[in-house]
Order: structure tokens, then sequence, then C-alpha cells
């Protein structure tokens, strides 16, 4: 649990193994992702599935999206993309089909989906603003991001892998050069966030969470400490 001004994110969990976090502004809990077991949402969130205002799915892959069909039937309305929506089967007065650019309200939440660069049907991120004066930006589970923003108060972005150490891995033959070839079309990397967060307006930014690194090509405490020199912000390692 990480506790900013306005803004608390709890991190029940981040990687290939399942990506699921809750923000906590105001009156409004809001959950990304659905990546695990619905019953472990359930009790991370004391049991209390009803408090939240909703749930943002990014994508199809089961990481992300694991529990959706579960928390429909306990009552969460999820948000996605029709391609999402129609890769997962999904259908019902709880799910909520979002576009890219289309911006739409969740409980206190103002939220403006963007479209993310990832194998998936019809994948998004998203620009979560709130009244309490937080303006969040979560990026995960894509090659890189062309849009700009400003005024951030946090960022939540994947630094999945970087190029050094994931050569490091081909040469050492635990991972194939196909697996790099997806990687580098798929997801983030040290490199790509890096060029990211220099591009964009950090003036506001209190905090950074550094998401869904890789076991075998991330480096944990390195890219929290190369980020936190490159930035001047406190970082944090989901």
């Amino acid at each position: 649990m990480i506790r900013g001004s306005n803004m608390e994110v709890q991190i029940f969990g981040s990687g290939s193994k399942g990506n699921c976090y809750r923000l906590i502004a105001g009156g409004s809990p809001l959950l990304l992702e659905a990546g695990i077991p619905a019953r472990e949402i359930q009790r991370l969130c004391g049991f209390r599935l009803n408090e939240l205002v909703g749930c943002l799915v990014s994508h199809e892959h089961q990481d992300h999206s694991r529990a959706v069909k579960d928390l429909l039937k306990m009552g969460v309305d999820c948000y996605m993309s029709e391609g999402t929506a129609r890769a997962l089967g999904v259908s019902g007065h709880r799910v909520h089909i979002i576009r890219a650019l289309e911006q739409l309200t969740i409980g206190e939440w103002t939220v403006k989906p963007f479209d993310a660069v990832h194998d998936a049907a019809e994948p998004l991120n998203f620009l979560l603003a709130h009244k309490s004066r937080v303006k969040a930006v979560y990026i995960s589970d894509t090659a890189y991001c062309k849009y700009r923003f400003r005024g951030l108060t946090h960022v939540l972005i994947e630094v999945n892998y970087s190029l050094d150490i994931l050569n490091e891995q081909i040469s050492a033959g635990t991972v194939s050069v196909e697996q790099k070839k997806r990687l580098l079309k798929t997801h983030m990397s040290l490199e790509t966030a890096k060029n990211f967060l220099l591009a964009n307006d950090l003036s506001k930014v209190e905090s950074i969470y550094l998401l869904h690194m890789s076991d075998n090509n991330a480096d944990a405490e390195r890219f929290k400490r190369e980020i936190q020199a490159l930035t001047g912000k406190m970082v944090f390692i989901a």
C-alpha cells in the first residue's frame, strides 16, 4: 500500500503472474485490471467489493483479465474496449464498452482511455483524474506511448525489461530471439520508459510506480535507482 497526498495506490499484483491495482481517492475506490483470482481481489478489498466504483481492464490477456467473469457475477461493473469484451466473451449490463480518446465518468473519476501497442484485440491504457487534484496515467503492456500529458500527479508505468539484460539472457540461452522480438513489439523497456518520462510534464508528479517487470529481463532496484535519478521523484516498485 502506497499513499500519496490525495491518492492511495494498493498493489494487489504486478507482472506476468497477474496484474491488479486499486486506486483510492475520495470515496471512489477504482480497480485497475483483474489479473488475479476474484476471491483474492475480494479478500484484499476487505470483502467490500460493493464499494468499488468499477474495474478498468486494459486487454484480454489472462494476467490482466482472469477475474473479469467472476467480478461481473459479483456485481462489479467492468469497463473495457469492444475488442476486449469480444475476446473475453463477456456481455451484459455490467460490461461497459469504452473507446480510445472518448472520456467517461466512473464514480468520482474522469477517465480518458487511449490506445496501447500490444498483441491484443483492442488494448487500452488510461488517463485518470479525480476532483481531489489527482491526475494519474496508467501505461502497461504497450511497446510505447505516443501521447503526452500535462499536470500529472502520479505515473504508473510498465518497465518490463532493459535491452542490455535482455541481450545477456539471449546470450545465456534463457531467452529466445523470438521472445525478444515479441517483447520489443509489445512491452515497454526501461529505455522507452525513460524517454516517455523526459517528454512529459513531471512538475507536479508526486510518485512514479514501476509496473509489470519481467522476472528474467529486469533489475528492480537498478530500474528504481535510474528513474529516480532521472526524474528526481519518489519511485516505487510494484
